[in-house]
C-alpha cells in the first residue's frame, strides 16, 4: 500500500529503518553495509533501501531536512508501514567546547521552539524523549564496537541561517544544556509517543559553533561511518 510519498509495498519495509536526512546517504549506506539491497521508493528522489546487516533486515531511507518532512516520513512508516523503531543518523553543529568535529552524539532528549508538536497533537512541552530501549541498545552497540559516545540533549531548530548573531547559543547551552543542534529529531520522537513506537537520534559533529570547524559536504554524504556502524549493529 503506497503512500503519496512512499512508493513501498506493505512487507518491503523492515521494523528498524535507519533514517538518515540525505537521501544519498541513505543510498551509501545501502550499497556500502547492506547484503542484497532493494531499493522500495523513489518518489520525490527520497531514496529507501532493505537488506540484511549481520543477517537482520534492515532499512534506510532519507527524511529531507526539518520537522515538517521527517514528520511526514517517520509517520507514515509508523502508521502505515508497521515499522517499530526509527534510528535517525544525522549531522550537528556543536554548541559544546567539548565536542569536535567527527564525535558522535546520542540524544538523550531534544529541545525545541517548534510549534510541530503542538500543532500535531496538543503536547504543549519543549522537550521531547527518545526510546529509552533503543538508546540503550545503541550504547550497548558502540561499547561493542569501542566507539565513543556524547550523550546529552540536542536542540531541534527550525531555522538553519538565524538572524542576529549567535547569542542566542548562550541560553540554549546555559538554561537548556544543549550540547548540539540539528533539524529533525523533536518531531521524530513526538511521533514515536504519538504512535507508540521506537525512535532514538545518532548524530555525528559537522561543524562547531565554538570553534569553527567544518566539514565539506562530500564527508557529511560518506565519512561519518562511525554512528551508521553503530545504529547497524543496535539494529534488531
Amino acid at each position: 500500500m503506497s503512500t503519496p510519498h512512499n512508493s513501498a509495498e506493505k512487507g518491503q519495509i523492515a521494523k528498524t529503518v535507519l533514517m538518515p536526512g540525505d537521501p544519498l546517504r541513505s543510498k551509501f549506506i545501502a550499497e556500502t553495509f547492506l547484503e542484497n539491497p532493494v531499493q522500495f521508493n523513489a518518489v520525490r528522489n527520497m531514496f529507501g533501501y532493505t537488506g540484511t546487516y549481520k543477517g537482520k533486515m534492515i532499512s534506510v531511507m532519507g527524511s529531507g531536512m526539518g520537522m515538517p518532512s521527517i514528520g511526514i516520513y517517520s509517520y507514515e512508516l509508523f502508521s502505515q508501514y508497521g515499522v517499530e523503531n526509527i534510528i535517525r543518523i544525522g549531522s550537528a553543529g556543536a554548541y559544546s567546547p567539548d565536542l569536535k568535529v567527527f564525535d558522535v552524539v546520542l540524544a538523550d532528549s531534544a529541545y525545541s521552539e517548534s510549534s510541530y508538536a503542538k500543532v500535531q497533537s496538543g503536547y504543549d512541552q519543549d522537550k521531547t524523549y527518545p526510546s529509552e530501549t533503543l538508546n540503550q541498545r545503541i550504547k550497548d552497540a558502540a561499547e561493542k564496537l569501542g566507539m565513543p559516545l556524547h550523550i546529552g540533549c540536542i536542540h531541534s531548530s527550525d531555522v538553519f541561517y538565524r538572524e542576529g548573531g549567535n547569542d542566542y547559543i548562550k541560553e540554549l547551552t546555559d538554561v537548556h544544556h544543549c550540547l548540539a543542534v540539528e533539524m529533525e529529531s523533536f518531531a521524530l520522537f513526538h511521533n514515536a509517543r504519538v504512535l507508540g513506537k521506537n525512535a532514538a537520534c545518532l548524530i555525528t559533529v559537522s561543524d562547531s559553533f565554538v570553534t569553527s570547524e567544518v566539514t565539506t559536504p562530500e564527508q557529511r554524504q560518506t565519512s561519518f561511518t562511525k554512528m551508521m556502524e553503530i545504529a547497524l549493529e543496535a539494529a534488531e
